[in-house]
């Protein structure tokens, strides 16, 4: 089986600009097909951790939200707090930190609701019966939504390789417990000769789990719910994660909570990719690197698992940009992310993906 991604590049004209050019791939991936008149659809994206700024421009999503209303449906943006400390944490501070990135109503034209509630613990069982769950728990308002959009933004990830469609949905639309369920298998480890005992991790850490003891950061791995942040937050370096069976362990935990979250919307979602601003980390940094490719385009697929090979696809054939973050992995054909992440095995998500029937990695790129 073969699956279609459709495929805008960014060139642009006086006759058409972007953001008409991708109306026509939304009408191409058959939006009018994936809801109702008068269906209320969510349209998932990341608001961008404050300080970031490679997540996906507002006027793109009013643009989406337009479409959306053309055909009938009724749109809301949205997204699930994090586990993390940072200024996504609860619904106040996660809808602040999406207007003081762009998002207001006044540009998108749609309301933000933060689909898990104040502190994240708004949600649905929804049962898979999987290896890894028999249930997962999806934020409660994207499980309600009558139909789901993915708007994601393509880029690197320190656990998954790169962050696209599967985990936009998977990760990004569970609640809080879902997400340290996801994790849970993910603990760090610090290593003595580079912690200089700032105590950066320690401040940034939501649980407590992390002291300094004797001018070295102590982890107490009982507390420790493997969210990640004291990696991205050591400046030197000195915390990682334990290159075991955790990572492909979370990969496939990923994929489960993307079959719960699509498993009543099988019919009723739309995935698009923006290979733009292509940074080397997630966006829930509250910084984000040079990229390391060019900007590539947009995807739209109704195939989450296609979609994402396709995108890797088209980022690998490209020469990386020099000055990014890469030290090795440079040339066209070479695999960026594993430049990145040597010790993650991307394609572990979109094998199980494929493995328990959420899609395809056969595709057929069609360019508007």
């Amino acid at each position: 089986m073969t699956s279609t991604v459709h495929f805008m590049d960014l060139r642009a004209n006086p006759k058409e600009n972007l953001y008409a050019k991708l109306g026509r791939l939304m009408e191409a991936a058959g939006i009018a097909r994936i809801f109702s008149r008068r269906d209320i659809v969510a349209v998932k994206l990341h608001f961008g951790e404050m300080g970031n700024t490679a997540f996906i421009r507002p006027v793109f999503l009013r643009r989406i939200v337009e479409a959306v209303k053309a055909h009938g449906g009724n749109p809301f943006l949205t997204d699930a707090n994090t586990l993390y400390a940072g200024t996504r944490g609860n619904a106040a501070d996660h809808l602040n930190t999406a207007v003081r990135n762009g998002f207001s109503y006044a540009v998108v034209d749609a309301p933000l609701i933060i689909a898990d509630g104040l502190r994240g613990k708004s949600e649905t069982a929804v049962a898979i019966n999987r290896k890894r769950f028999t249930e997962v728990f999806v934020a409660n308002e994207i499980a309600q939504a009558d139909a789901l959009i993915s708007v994601a933004h393509f880029k690197g990830h320190e656990l998954a390789g790169f962050g696209g469609a599967i985990k936009n949905i998977g990760m990004g639309c569970a609640s809080r417990r879902g997400k340290l369920a996801q994790h849970s298998t993910v603990s760090p480890q610090i290593s003595e000769d580079k912690c200089v005992g700032c105590g950066d991790c320690t401040e940034h850490c939501s649980q407590g789990a992390l002291t300094i003891v004797d001018d070295k950061a102590v982890l107490d791995e009982s507390k420790c719910i493997g969210c990640g942040e004291c990696i991205l937050i050591c400046p030197n370096g000195a915390i990682a994660i334990q290159w075991d069976q955790a990572i492909p362990v979370f990969l496939e935990n990923m994929v489960e909570y993307t079959e719960g979250v699509l498993k009543h919307k099988a019919q009723k979602s739309l995935f698009l990719n923006f290979i733009t601003s292509v940074s080397p980390a997630c966006d829930c940094c509250d910084h984000n690197d040079t990229p390391i490719v060019r900007d590539i385009g947009i995807l739209a697929a109704r195939d989450p698992v296609a979609i994402d090979q396709a995108s890797a696809d088209l980022v690998n054939r490209e020469n990386a940009l020099p000055g990014s973050s890469l030290t090795t992995h440079h040339k066209a054909g070479e695999d960026k992310f594993k430049g990145l992440y040597p010790n993650v095995d991307w394609p572990i998500q979109l094998a199980y993906a494929e493995e328990i029937g959420l899609g395809t990695r056969q595709y057929n790129l069609v360019k508007i």
